[in-house]
């Protein structure tokens, strides 16, 4: 008996110790790749107990992992009202309305998913959605996460007025007589989200299920939850994944990012290590800690070197925020660091990827060089100096590529407003990845959708897909990764920052048996067609855990 399982014929692999695609054959035994050669090779390795698959000219590789996502969270939410989507202001309220009027009972209106290109000014208001829920307060974050939608009835029940003063990490989007607009920005959506219902653990684990089945069937196996903690509200997640785990429900692997309190200080790591030892359950690691060091820039509270501009061009008094005192944050995470945590950044302006940059390198004065494999997500600018730090200090650019593209939120939102040259800063995968960076990449689903083919797309064309009319052209195409580094970003590259490089990402023999079979080979076909790929089958320990149908 061969004791092989599964063989794969008649096609094409990846891996990104290949460069580009082979012609070969692959077969599994106990869960991992056992062999990899030619058909005939591959042949006389199985019999009659073998299940032997013939991917006919298609595209074998290892599976999708996503360095930075909110699968629990976009789980919920797809429970809830879920304006994930939509395409118009319109289209937004009417399906809130529906929601509302198919769920009479719910004491409030809760989901997200609105897109800030969606409204005038990234700006809804509220007496928008009190002409669908004038009874019942509402609350809709937008799909970064960094904003709040509410009702007049939910300013109410919170004693929000227009002497409401904003809190010192967030804004109140205000009338012209100061009373608020509906709009909620950072951490004034803490004024009212601590009165929305909780969700409830059979809700959450719902969630969690949804959403793996979800990432199984776009070939993701692995992810990175960026905010396992009490983030902004919301009721902590780690039991959910660690009842999960322990089940054997969750078949993904998951590192959870463990929410770092900007309101407190260092007296919170004995905390963080008590979640860490309880947090490493079956194919679950809570190592790893998420500090969001700055914003967005499409509410200006994304952390900048030089101030904002106006409609007019001119210079304001905002250059955004730092959540966490950027001094402060140097002990932070050396402390972190010589307690064996990875850190995980939001940064996303190019001050707050500097001040990320240089905690880690105050890490490394004072710990030494470390396999902690810190990362910093979303990277949306990166000042030109601080490129080459990446390489030196030994931090993964943890990238989101999806977003490298010209659509409203960007050309309306986003570049009149940073200006040039800064607005040429804008994700510098290319510019990073010569520089000698590690590069990983991802979602921040539901932000933004979870394919990652999709995402791969906008890494190589720097256009969205589908994009018609003035979005067609490339957004810096300088910055364009080729197919195979944004795919070796998927796989490989998250594979380190998750620290099972050593089983997964690759197609080795000896490797888990972590793989998706896509419905055609993308490197064969025309760039701007990558995202019309689609994934048959994927693969955990050799287990089908997705099939096209």
């Amino acid at each position: 008996m061969s004791n092989i399982t599964t063989a794969f014929i008649g096609g094409s692999i990846f891996s990104s110790a290949f460069g580009a695609p082979t012609r070969a054959a692959v077969a599994l035994r106990d869960g991992r790749i056992a062999a990899i050669g030619t058909d005939d090779q591959i042949r006389e390795l199985v019999d009659s107990a073998t299940e032997i698959i013939d991917i006919s000219g298609r595209l074998l590789s290892p599976s999708f992992q996503d360095s930075h996502a909110h699968p629990l969270l976009a789980g919920v939410n797809m429970l809830l009202c879920d304006v994930h989507g939509c395409e118009s202001a319109d289209d937004t309220i009417e399906r809130v309305r529906a929601y509302a009027d198919a769920n009479p009972d719910a004491t409030w209106i809760n989901g997200g998913g609105w897109h800030m290109g969606d409204f005038p000014n990234g700006t809804p208001t509220r007496q928008m959605l009190d002409s669908v829920v004038p009874d019942r307060p509402a609350y809709l974050s937008n799909r970064d996460g960094h904003g709040a939608w509410v009702n007049t009835k939910a300013l109410q029940l919170a004693g929000i007025t227009s002497e409401t003063p904003d809190p010192v990490d967030g804004r109140i989007e205000r009338e012209s007589d100061g009373y608020p607009a509906g709009t909620l920005h950072e951490g004034a959506m803490a004024l009212v989200d601590h009165l929305v219902p909780a969700s409830t653990p059979e809700k959450d684990y719902a969630g969690l299920m949804a959403a793996q089945a979800h990432m199984f069937s776009l070939g993701i196996t692995a992810w990175q939850d960026a905010a396992v903690g009490a983030v902004f509200g919301n009721d902590d997640i780690l039991p959910t994944y660690i009842r999960a785990a322990r089940s054997g429900d969750l078949k993904a692997r998951v590192v959870g990012s463990l929410w770092w309190d900007r309101n407190r200080s260092a007296d919170q790591i004995p905390d963080l290590l008590d979640r860490r030892a309880e947090g490493v359950v079956g194919r679950f690691r809570g190592t790893t800690i998420k500090i969001m060091q700055d914003g967005v820039a499409e509410n200006y509270t994304a952390a900048m070197t030089e101030p904002y501009l106006d409609g007019c061009g001119c210079a304001t008094e905002n250059s955004g925020l730092s959540f966490v005192d950027p001094i402060a944050l140097r002990e932070y995470v050396t402390s972190l660091d010589a307690a064996g945590f990875q850190v995980h950044f939001h940064s996303l302006g190019d001050r707050a990827v500097r001040e990320a940059l240089d905690a880690i390198e105050a890490a490394i004065s004072e710990n030494g060089p470390t396999n902690n494999r810190h990362h910093l997500a979303h990277l949306q600018v990166v000042h030109p100096d601080d490129i080459a730090r990446f390489a030196r200090l030994g931090a993964t650019a943890n990238a989101q590529p999806l977003w490298a593209c010209h659509e409203v939120q960007m050309d309306e939102l986003t570049i009149p407003f940073l200006g040039e040259p800064r607005s040429s800063w804008q994700y510098p995968f290319a510019d990073l990845l010569r520089a000698g960076a590690h590069l990983a990449a991802g979602s921040d689903w539901p932000v933004s959708s979870a394919n990652p083919l999709e995402g791969m797309h906008v890494a190589v064309n720097r256009i969205a897909p589908g994009a018609t009319g003035d979005y067609t052209e490339p957004l810096y195409p300088h910055n364009r990764l080729t197919l195979a580094e944004a795919y070796s970003a998927y796989t490989a590259g998250t594979a380190r920052i998750m620290h099972h490089d050593d089983v997964t990402g690759h197609l080795v023999e000896g490797a888990y048996a972590d793989l998706v079979v896509l419905d055609r080979n993308p490197f064969d076909g025309d760039a701007q067609s990558i995202a019309e790929t689609s994934v048959e089958q994927t693969y955990v320990e050799g287990e089908l855990v997705f099939q096209r149908t």
